[in-house]
Order: structure tokens, then sequence, then C-alpha cells
């Protein structure tokens, strides 16, 4: 071998050891030509010199190699084909796609064309392609996962009441915030004959699409089942919709869900449970009391009954409905909010403030700063202001 092929040899090796092992990226500078050529340029970069460095530094930054082996070299007139070995691991975004951290070993070949000292092409036949249509899969599954949330999004808002009904000495508060991925929270409010109200607070399994769909459609037949079913009782409204739901909905989701029937004049509120979290009410004399009635979630299980109850609130009194969003949530330590505190802040609720807000700021005193909101959460106060004449 001539002393210009081992020249060309050692000027090969150089070039890609201060690269790899190093990630010395002004050797780039010094030793690639000024028409240096890429003939496998990454998708959306050109051949030129600087297209190359770019996408150098863009994927020696991404993925960090750990070994660099040259395993063998030729040369051959001003060309040398270099076969080597690389082991490292992925690490943060290549072209603005987040990479899953993984550890990898590659086999490959460079051939590389020399002229005057420098490096004037290159070649690598472990093709990069592969990679990037895998990136660009991902990046168009996340495109259709950020659409189809959209999607979820829309129909959830659609499905919740654009106003709150007016109902005289009462005061009727809803409150709530999705998470950053869509759930299946909902409430509704459905105006009754005689001036009665029903008031339901549900919560579908799941997320995406799919639990907003079973979320929309639960609300159209909650509507329905009260509108269709006048003299009926809340329990009766939960059986028919449960009746309806099974067989209509995946195996693996059900919604829970609290119905109320509030009759304004008497102060009187019929419910029952189709196993949402038990919702309480703030006695004048400072208990918080537990609304209970036995019932399985909506779509379970085909001919369910659903236990129903009946209290008064007086004067002052307000009932909290609520989905699981606020219970479940983490402080940084991992603690849970948990139903104790709920129960326990609802019974020193004073009439200064509302009690949602008094939960609200409790809560995110709670979660602290930097909290990532891990489910919908869902509010709905019923306060009698006074009694009816």
């Amino acid at each position: 071998m001539s002393e210009a092929q081992e020249n060309n040899k050692a000027l090969v090796r150089r070039f890609l050891k201060e690269l790899a092992e190093k990630g010395n990226f002004d050797v780039m500078n010094e030793l690639l030509a000024e028409g240096f050529v890429d003939r496998n340029p990454t998708p959306g970069q050109g051949p030129t010199r600087e297209d190359y460095k770019r996408s150098v530094e863009e994927i020696l930054r991404t993925f960090s190699i750990t070994n660099f082996t040259i395993e063998e070299q030729i040369a051959e007139g001003d060309t040398v084909v270099t076969k080597y070995t690389q082991s490292g691991f992925t690490r943060g975004e290549l072209f603005g796609v987040a990479l899953p951290e993984k550890e990898d070993t590659l086999e490959g070949i460079f051939i590389h064309r020399t002229s005057g000292g420098k490096i004037s092409e290159e070649w690598r036949t472990l093709n990069v392609a592969p990679v990037w249509e895998d990136l660009a899969k991902e990046v168009r599954e996340r495109e259709r996962l950020e659409q189809d949330l959209r999607v979820a999004r829309r129909i959830q808002q659609a499905s919740l009441p654009k106003e709150v009904p007016e109902v005289e000495g009462w005061e009727i508060s809803p409150y709530y915030q999705p998470a950053r991925e869509v759930g299946g929270d909902f409430y509704d409010f459905h105006l009754l004959s005689e001036g009665r109200l029903g008031v339901v607070v549900g919560d579908a399994t799941g997320k995406g699409v799919p639990a907003a769909l079973v979320m929309s459609t639960t609300c159209g037949m909650l509507q329905l089942a009260a509108q269709s079913l006048e003299s009926s009782s809340p329990g009766e409204v939960l059986e028919r919709v449960n009746g309806a739901l099974v067989g209509r909905i995946p195996s693996n989701m059900f919604v829970t869900c609290f119905y109320a029937i509030v009759d304004p004049k008497s102060g009187t509120l019929s419910y029952a449970n189709a196993g949402h979290n038990l919702p309480y009410v703030r006695r004048s004399g400072g208990d918080a009391e537990e609304l209970r009635a036995r019932g399985m979630p909506l779509g379970l299980m085909p001919q369910m009954s659903y236990e129903e109850k009946e209290i008064e609130l007086g004067a002052g009194e307000v009932a909290l409905f609520y989905s699981d969003g606020l219970v479940e949530a983490h402080d940084p330590k991992g603690e849970m909010f948990g139903f104790p505190r709920l129960r326990a802040l609802v019974a020193e609720h004073g009439k200064e403030r509302s009690l949602a807000d008094l939960l609200l700021e409790e809560l995110y005193s709670f979660v602290g700063e930097g909290w990532e909101q891990e489910d919908d959460i869902t509010l709905l106060t019923l306060r009698r202001v006074a009694s009816l004449s």
C-alpha cells in the first residue's frame, strides 16, 4: 500500500474518531473540503458541507456514543472504506421528535473519497432512512392522537350545559376543570315538572375519544330518561339508563353517576347513586353528612336496581357533588388529597366564601407549584339560600 493510501486511511480514521469519541465538531471544518458532498443526506437536508455539519451535530447530540471501534479499513486510490461498530444510547429530541431512551449497538460501513488531504465525499451503508421513517411515523401518530384529543374535548364540552338554571331560593355553582388528557367527567341539569330540577354528576371510565363518546351518550340517555319519566324517581332514571347502556359500550368501560331531584319549594333532595363518589351535605350545625345509596355503575350489569333516599336541606345548608379528580390529586410526596380531608373541609366551611372556592384553594395549596393535574375535576354545589313561604 502506498504512502498516500496510508495517509488517506489516517485522515479518515482521525475524522471519525474525533467526531465519535470526542464530539469534536471543529474537525469537520478542518478535514472536510469546501466542495464536500454528502451522498446520503438526512431527510430535509441538502448534500453540502454545511448541511452535513448541521445533521451530524444534531445526531451526535441525540445519540450518545459510548464505544466506537474501527474494525477494518481498506484504501484504493483516493477512496477509503471503513468498517466500524458503535454502541450508545438515545437521549432528548432529534429534529424536534422526542426519542425513547434505549441502548443500541450498530455496525456499518463508511466510504470516503479524499482530495488534497481532505475528505471530499461520503457514503454510508448504514442507511438512516428507516430511522427517519420511524420518526416520521411517530410524528404522524402523535399528530393523530392530538387531533383525537381535540375532538374528544369538543365532544365533552358540547355535552356540558351551556348555562346554569336559576331556581328561586337556591344557589347552584358548577366548576369544571379538564386535565391535559381527556377524561369522562360530566354534569347536567334537567328541568322537570312542578318546578323540580334534576342534577347529575358522573364520570365515564377511560380517556380520549372513547370516554368522551360514552360520556356524551350517557348525558343524552339521562336527559331522555328524565323527560320521559316525569313522575319517576332518581332510581328509575338510573335503572333505565343502565339498561340502555349495557351492551352498547365496551365491556371494559362503565359510568359512575349520582342523580338527584331537587324540590325547590319543600327543600327535599331525593337521590340515587350508581357507584359514584359519595356527596356531602354541610349541615347548619357544622357536620358533614354523607349521602349514601347503594347501586352499581351504569353499563356493567343488566337489570340493576338503585336504592333511593331523600333528605331535606335547611336554609344555608349546602350539598357537594364532585368527581375523583379532586380526592385523587397527589402532593409532591405522593400523598393523596383523600376523602377524610375533603369531609373535614366541608364540615369546617363557613358562609364567608363559597365551598368550591375553599376546596380549590386548599387543593392548590396541597399539591404545590408545578402540579400536573392528573384527572378532570368537577365540583357542583347546591345551596339552599332560604325557605320559600
